[in-house]
């Protein structure tokens, strides 16, 4: 059985958290949807076919550092310890590691999908049969409990796929200091960085050839029209990513092909042709910016693994 945070619904079953945000995202001056609703069925299958794409670099290379330094992150562990996933996913990059875990150690994936929480556990359920997998549906970025039972054990927690760099880094650090408090004083937590390097590679790894990454930005307006009312004609959108400079981030975009007014639970709203609504940032840090994050959030850097282009850290 899947855990779950149970959030709000209205009475005809639409998530009111989900209707919610995307009200108040459409009626900002600049247009916002939170990137956290890319991940339905859809969604997180897309998602899994561009981890496997030539310009999307971020995946390999998190991987191969995780399967490399699986034997020493393992050897920190106890049966006794949990080891757990925030915004898990499908869990595969975490393989080399629960294989060299002790075999009746606790696994905890977390992750807003539960399509894809379900596909995690009964993969690694016949891979790993001794292992226990206790998956919870929840969005990290808002977790305040852990299960009640695992509250009391130690912790080692992964945050992987760069997916600390969608946040700013004031609530980067706001919620590494929220996680402290959640896994516990002895925790630790593994996490995955993108690092800062050419326009160019930053640039291609959100703009593939295949046209993928585009249809997962165009998704969530589908989930909209899905799940709470028809509004969206998705050929009046396209998908656009480029690298701010300034802010050291990309940002992923859907861009209004016309001028047009989008109508939903009762209210318009207006787009001009070229107005677009942001859906996503990734921070790119360095190291000394991130290390600038960890501290003031009170945790510190114990290790960190690097190619060059993307680095893990193991924090405590």
């Amino acid at each position: 059985m899947l855990e779950s945070s149970h959030a709000p619904a209205l009475a005809n079953g639409i998530d009111a958290e989900f209707v919610k945000a995307v009200l108040h995202g459409l009626a900002q001056p600049k247009k916002t949807l939170p990137c956290r609703y890319f991940y339905d069925a859809r969604g997180s299958d897309l998602f899994e076919l561009i981890t496997e794409l030539p310009e999307y670099y971020l995946t390999r290379s998190e991987a191969a550092l995780l399967e490399a330094n699986a034997p020493e992150i393992a050897g920190r562990l106890s049966p006794d310890h949990v080891i757990v996933e925030l915004g898990a996913g499908s869990s595969r990059k975490m393989d080399a590691l629960l294989r060299l875990a002790p075999a009746d150690i606790t696994f905890v994936p977390i992750d807003v999908s539960r399509h894809a929480l379900t596909e995690a556990r009964s993969r690694l359920s016949a891979k790993l049969p001794r292992l226990i997998v206790r998956p919870v549906v929840d969005d990290f970025s808002t977790l305040d409990a852990f299960p009640v039972n695992l509250q009391h054990r130690k912790k080692l927690g992964f945050f992987l796929g760069s997916t600390i760099g969608n946040l700013h880094p004031k609530q980067a650090s706001d919620m590494l200091h929220s996680w402290r408090q959640i896994l516990g004083r002895d925790a630790e937590l593994v996490i995955g960085v993108d690092l800062l390097k050419d326009e160019r590679t930053l640039v291609n790894a959100y703009n593939d050839a295949a046209g993928v990454t585009a249809l997962f930005n165009l998704n969530i307006l589908a989930r909209i029209n899905h799940e709470i009312a028809p509004a969206f004609t998705l050929t009046s959108f396209q998908h656009r990513a480029f690298f701010n400079v300034r802010m050291s981030r990309i940002e992923m975009h859907l861009v209004s092909r016309v001028p047009q007014v989008v109508q939903m639970c009762g209210r318009s709203f207006r787009f001009a042709a070229g107005e677009s609504i942001q859906t996503e940032n990734s921070y790119k840090h360095s190291t000394s910016a991130f290390r600038s994050i960890v501290e003031g959030a009170g945790w510190r850097i114990g290790r960190m693994w690097t190619d060059g282009s993307f680095s893990l850290y193991h924090l405590v």
